[in-house]
This record gives C-alpha cells, sequence and structure tokens, in this order.
C-alpha cells in the first residue's frame, strides 16, 4: 500500500490538482449538505402533503443532524480497514435510496425513516470526504484540495436550496428529493470513473517524527485522536463556531422581518451564499500558506457581523453585515477541516481521519443544538439576544484561535 501511494502522490506531483476526482468529491458534498437543508426550502409543502404541523415537519431537518452526530465516529470506527473508495460508493447508494424513499414517502414516519437514513449515511460521507480529498492530493496542495471539495457547501446553500425551493414549488417537494435521487446517481457514477482508490487508514506511519508529540494511550483510536495536542482546542472551536452560526442562520428569516427585511429574505441570503463562494475561494487559493491568518480572520469576520446585527438593524448595515458575514463563515468548513487534519496527520492518518469524525459529530450536533437554542432564546428574549449569543460564541471561537497557536492554530505549517 506504501508503495501504490507512493506511485500515486509522484503521478499527481506531475499533474497538479486531480480536478474532476475533486469535484466529483465536491458534489457529493453538495448533496449531502442539500439533503440536510432542502426541507427548510420545501416545509409548507410537505406539511400540507403529510397533514403534520410545520413544528414536526422540521424535526426531518433535526432526525437528519442527529442521526449524523450519533454515527459520525462509531462508523469511522467500525470501517477503518475498509478503502475508501468503495466505502464513499456505499455511502452515496444509501444517499440514493434515502432520498429516494424520502421522495415517495407515503407518511410521516416512513419520512423520518428516510431521513434518519440519510442522516447515517452523511456520518459515513462526512468523516471520510475532506480526508480523501487530502489524500489524493498533491504534496503542498492538500488544503486547497479540501478547499475544492468542500465548495459544495455554500453552493448547496446559496444554489442548490433556492433551486430546490423552485422544484418544490413548481412541481412539488417530492420531485425536489427525487432530482436529488438523480444527481446522486450521476455522482455514484462519477466517482467511479474519476475517483482514484486509496487504501484504510495506518494507524502509525513512520515518515512522522514523533518526538515533539505527547504520549497517547493506545486504547481506542478516539482517545488517541483526541490526546493528540491541537486536537482539543480545535473540536472547542468547531463546536462554537458552529453552534453561534446555526443559532442565527436558522432564524435568519425572523430577524429581518424584525429589522423591516422581510420581503428582501431571499436577496440577503444570496447576498450571504455569493459572499460564502468568495470566501472559500479565497481560503482555497492561500489554506496552505496562511492557515492561521486565514481562521483569524474567518473568526474576526463572523464575531464583527453578528455583533453589528446585535446592535442595530439600518437596512445598508445589515446587508453589509450579511457579507461580512458570509465572507466569514464560507471558508470556515475548509479552514476547520484542514487544520485537525494536519493536527491528526503529527500522529498518524487513522487519527487524522478519526478527527474528521469528531468534526462531523460536534458539527452536527452543534448544528442540532444551534436551533434549539436559538428558538429558546428568540422566544424569551427576542431575535436580538439571537444575534449576541451568535456573537458571543464567535468571540470565543476567536479567542481560542489566537491563543491556541502552537499545535491547533501555528502561523507555519508542521509537516506530517
Amino acid at each position: 500500500m506504501t508503495t501504490t501511494s507512493s506511485h500515486a502522490r509522484t503521478r499527481m506531483r506531475q499533474v497538479g490538482l486531480p480536478w474532476s476526482a475533486l469535484l466529483a468529491l465536491g458534489t457529493a458534498i453538495f448533496i449531502t449538505s442539500l439533503t440536510e437543508t432542502l426541507p427548510a426550502g420545501v416545509l409548507p409543502e410537505i406539511s400540507a402533503s403529510l397533514d403534520t404541523s410545520s413544528g414536526a415537519t422540521g424535526q426531518a431537518v433535526t432526525v437528519y443532524a442527529a442521526a449524523t452526530a450519533l454515527t459520525a465516529i462509531p462508523l469511522a470506527a467500525a470501517t477503518a480497514s475498509v478503502p475508501r473508495k468503495p466505502l464513499l460508493l456505499g455511502a452515496m447508494i444509501v444517499f440514493l435510496v434515502a432520498n429516494t424513499l424520502t421522495a415517495a414517502a407515503p407518511g410521516y414516519v416512513v419520512l423520518l425513516a428516510g431521513r434518519c437514513l440519510a442522516g447515517v449515511a452523511a456520518g459515513l460521507a462526512w468523516a471520510m470526504l475532506a480526508g480523501y480529498a487530502r489524500r489524493i492530493a498533491p504534496a503542498g496542495s492538500e488544503g486547497r484540495a479540501i478547499a475544492v471539495a468542500m465548495t459544495g457547501i455554500p453552493v448547496a446553500l446559496s444554489l442548490g436550496v433556492p433551486a430546490g425551493t423552485l422544484i418544490g414549488e413548481q412541481m412539488g417537494w417530492r420531485a425536489a428529493f427525487a432530482a436529488v435521487s438523480l444527481v446522486t446517481l450521476v455522482v455514484i457514477g462519477w466517482i467511479s470513473v474519476s475517483v482514484p482508490g486509496v487504501g484504510r487508514p495506518v494507524m502509525e506511519r513512520a515518515d512522522i517524527d514523533h518526538s515533539h508529540t505527547a504520549p497517547v494511550a493506545a486504547k481506542s483510536p478516539l482517545r488517541q485522536t483526541l490526546a493528540v495536542p491541537g486536537i482539543a482546542a480545535i473540536m472547542v472551536t468547531v463546536t462554537t463556531f458552529v453552534l453561534g452560526h446555526t443559532i442565527l442562520y436558522a432564524y435568519i428569516a425572523p430577524y429581518l422581518q424584525h429589522a423591516g427585511l422581510g420581503p428582501a429574505t431571499d436577496a440577503v441570503l444570496l447576498a450571504f451564499g455569493a459572499a460564502c463562494l468568495v470566501s472559500i475561494w479565497c481560503v482555497g487559493r492561500h489554506v496552505d500558506r496562511r492557515l492561521r491568518t486565514l481562521t483569524v480572520t474567518a473568526a474576526v469576520l463572523f464575531t464583527l457581523a453578528t455583533a453589528t446585527l446585535a446592535v442595530t438593524t439600518t437596512h445598508p448595515i445589515v446587508w453589509a453585515a450579511a457579507v461580512l458575514w458570509g465572507l466569514g463563515w464560507g471558508g470556515a468548513p475548509t479552514l476547520l477541516q484542514t487544520t485537525a487534519g494536519r493536527a491528526g496527520l503529527r500522529h498518524s492518518t487513522a487519527a487524522a481521519d478519526t478527527a474528521q469524525a469528531v468534526l462531523v459529530t460536534l458539527w452536527n450536533a452543534a448544528m442540532a443544538l444551534g436551533g434549539i437554542i436559538g428558538g429558546l432564546l428568540l422566544e424569551s428574549s427576542g431575535i436580538t439576544a439571537v444575534a449576541a449569543s451568535a456573537a458571543a460564541l464567535g468571540a470565543v471561537s476567536l479567542l481560542i484561535v489566537t491563543g491556541a497557536r502552537h499545535h491547533a492554530f501555528p502561523g507555519t505549517r508542521a509537516t506530517p
């Protein structure tokens, strides 16, 4: 396996980034993100069709996030010995089945079952996709490769959900999920043809110098990974950053209504999405050389934007804050996954993959919790408290990033 990987890396050095493979991975990520968020765009149609309340139908998003959070780490451990390409194809096939089941759901229970199945597939896919992109990239371009793959997230939010919503309005919500199944079928073929196979993660790498890493227990991959210097700080940052974002994003429509911009909600979200795309483009160009600078900048922009939204509803300033928010948030998945991967690689490739599984778990747990906390704050203290809480969590993230400069967010790249 070592020889094969060495030959593959030599070829990649000669030809540059494997664009077709990375775009296939990016489309797979697009499908996972779109599947998660699409119900929000067609919520009224689902409720009317299945004769359920909006609150009950909204649990379709919660079930997905919870299933992903609960299964990412166990599935990563259980499939550690499985080659990555067949495992990825298996996860996408489960997505195909889950979205088809959702599209054909005769009732609420089957709908939730399809959403739960999709969440399990997401837990498996998300735990390996960033690591997959990293492992097929040329040496020195791993962060850029992850950025290309992670483009699927902002594209899903800024283009996929509006497109799915339009399909739902014109042809029904079932057609929207059927369209996702159709795209998934195409991606399965694309991955089969374009994405190179990589072997299973190895527990130790002979080319890694462990002399500067703390001893770790050899009892479980999870304990080993969490004991790697920097990993804990990264995971706390993931939790606070995603929680802060979700608390406000989940209730952005009520906020804009409060600000007198309710009719412009779609336009504001489009501006946010466009800024996300700009952010991930900038991150993709510079992440391999300026990871710390970009992460600090992202935390600053997010905190500034949400704090601004907490103190004023002046229309031009709200628009500007939405753009700043997108600039800070768009590249965050790439930055945090790249940071976690690099920190894990200082121990082993298996630790890097386990770190991604932990990140996925915390990410989805924070999303699920963000919706709950944001709702409670909205009901008890009003929308301004929602924005202020998001800003406070952004400030915590900024403090961790600026303070954890030795292992979690180093100023220079540590070569694995």
